[in-house]
């Protein structure tokens, strides 16, 4: 890794190097707070959680092969090198920062209430028709997750595509000075994380600390259709570039049809150009998710056909809208996270399926004081569309399960207790045929719920 000595590490996280003096010019092959994970050569960094201390397993890295460890105690007489730092959470991220600035890579930092990951992944789609991207994985969004992503990065890559996710004030602060995007995208301000941003306006407040960071002579995406974005004309001198379905913006798109759950076509109109493309999974949100991804390839002076090509080349993964097809239903499982926007989007595609539509959805999360208002209204917006069952599971899905059969009293809704009570009777509710939608907040867990129709016959992933 690119100048990163145990002398430089100690210098970058203001700690101690304790250990032999031929030993502090020696460079560290990886860097993991992982011990399961440990390589020969690698840094490991131990982090205190609710049930485990990574302290404990020093001795088990040092014999695994590892070149050194932080450590937020004084380890005594050890035959090792090691770095006493006060916090290995914040050492880890003045490191990231550190390494960051040691490559010469472009990084593209996205944060938004919905459609991060999904935006993630099409810009990355995009990026790799012409450079060697590195993108974030799985839910390696936070203050741990981010600076670990920044690990697995080598001077060979190109661009990095971060996504930056927080749900308090002061995060984005934290994130962005780690990742110094040189283009920064924000997909929309949502109500999400009301326990602590409160309102919209809190979250706009809280996502855009993120504009504090991006580096001179660098690009801002904004979604233009969003009324709070729609208000930042210039950040720091330098004028964002917009996206949307209203012409008004930079790159627009109009012509949307849906292909069912084959996917999204569409034309993009762009200052150098139209093109038309079918983007390959459901869902007006996934033009939006194209037109950022447009944004991109533009400002990375890809080609318009490059870019299409990008847009077309995206795949689906697990708990983000993947299809999978086994012999008696359609399962969409986009159970990864939910919030009342990114619900009402899922349930509309929903729409789409063949046979019966049935959703099976779960409490959503962080919505503050108006949770209960928030679940019922997606239970009123779901009895307005074209389905044919909805069950529910959770505390706040009462209101949810209420709101709908207000809605429309000859929609089949059942409300469950919890999703282990949702998971016995699904057998008997469910029949050969259904297109079914499974989507909560992830402490639900309602990847178990797809687990279960996955593995009630064979499968086939469809991508």
């Amino acid at each position: 890794m690119k100048n990163l000595t145990l002398e430089h590490i100690a210098t970058a996280c203001s700690g101690r190097y304790i250990g032999a003096e031929d030993k502090k010019s020696m460079c560290v092959s990886d860097i993991t707070t992982d011990s399961r994970k440990v390589t020969h050569g690698c840094l490991f960094v131990p982090i205190k959680g609710a049930r485990v201390d990574g302290h404990d397993y020093i001795g088990q890295v040092m014999e695994a092969g590892a070149l050194s460890v932080l450590s937020e105690k004084d380890l005594g007489e050890v035959e090792f090198p090691y770095i006493l730092v006060e916090s290995s959470l914040q050492a880890v991220k003045d490191i990231a920062e550190y390494y960051l600035k040691q490559l010469n890579i472009s990084v593209v930092g996205i944060t938004g209430s919905v459609g991060k990951t999904s935006t993630k992944e099409m810009i990355a789609a995009v990026l790799s028709q012409k450079y060697k991207v590195l993108k974030t994985q799985g839910n390696f969004n936070n203050e741990l997750g981010l600076p670990l992503t920044v690990f697995r990065l080598r001077k060979d890559d190109d661009i990095a595509v971060l996504e930056m996710g927080i749900s308090d004030f002061g995060e984005m602060s934290r994130l962005a000075k780690v990742a110094r995007p040189h283009t920064g995208v924000i997909t929309n301000i949502g109500l999400c994380h009301l326990e602590f941003l409160k309102n919209r306006d809190g979250v706009f407040q809280a996502k855009t600390e993120m504009f504090d960071y991006i580096q001179d002579g660098g690009q801002v995406i904004l979604n233009g259709d969003d009324d709070k974005l729609d208000q930042v004309n210039e950040v720091h001198g330098i004028r964002p570039l917009k996206f949307g379905l209203d012409q008004k913006n930079d790159i627009y798109a109009d012509q949307i049809e849906s292909k069912g759950l084959k996917g999204v076509g569409c034309v993009i109109h762009t200052p150098k150009g139209s093109f038309e493309t079918l983007i390959p999974i459901p869902g007006i949100h996934m033009v939006y998710n194209a037109l950022a991804g447009t944004c991109a390839g533009l400002t990375y002076d890809l080609t318009l056909p490059e870019i299409k090509a990008g847009i077309e080349s995206l795949q689906p993964v697990s708990g983000r809208f993947h299809i999978i097809e086994t012999d008696r239903y359609t399962i969409i499982d986009d159970c990864y996270n939910a919030n009342p926007i990114s619900m009402k989007a899922s349930l509309e595609v929903l729409q789409d399926g063949l046979g019966r539509k049935v959703a099976l959805l779960g409490d959503m999360g962080e919505l503050g004081e108006e949770e209960a208002k928030l679940h019922a209204q997606v239970g009123t917006f779901a009895g307005g569309l074209k389905l044919d069952a909805l069950y529910c599971a959770g505390p706040l899905c009462e209101s949810l399960a209420r709101g709908a059969s207000e809605a429309n009293p000859q929609l089949e809704v059942r409300h469950f207790a919890d999703r282990e009570t949702m998971m016995e009777k699904l057998p008997e509710l469910l029949r050969k045929g259904d297109t079914i939608l499974v989507k909560a907040s992830h402490f639900m867990q309602f990847e178990k719920i797809v687990e279960l129709l996955s593995s009630d016959s064979s499968k086939k992933d469809r991508v």
